[in-house]
């Protein structure tokens, strides 16, 4: 099974910037759909982004112009950009990879992101 490494988490002011990576074992394209997600305490994840296995971005309406999914295939690793950062984005954030065809999920670890002036 894949497994995820999730890095690039953080403490930022309001308005500030982060990248997310998230490194895949094995190759992702054209195997899994990537996404990531994002929990707050005592909410369940929720979906933010995800490539499809053609490359195609989608988006969660709420960072939709803030967020941007992107890949590197080369190297297994799936980014989250995200800009214009507020304190309701503090989360802990999860990169997610849905084999193709499965039922099968896989998780990283989490990375914590705060946004706090």
């Amino acid at each position: 099974q894949v497994q995820l490494v999730e890095s690039g988490g953080g403490l930022v002011q309001p308005g500030e910037s982060l990248r997310l990576s998230c490194q895949a074992s094995e190759s992702i394209f054209p195997n899994y759909v990537m996404g990531w997600y994002r929990q707050t305490p005592g909410n369940e994840r929720a979906l933010l982004a995800y490539i499809s296995t053609t490359g195609l971005p989608r988006y969660a309406d709420s960072v939709k112009g803030r967020f941007t999914i992107s890949s590197d295939n080369a190297k297994n690793t799936v980014f989250l950009q995200m800009n214009n950062l507020q304190p309701e984005d503090t989360a802990v954030y999860y990169c997610n990879a849905n084999r193709v065809d499965t039922p099968y999920d896989y998780w990283g670890q989490g990375t914590q992101v705060t946004v706090s002036s």
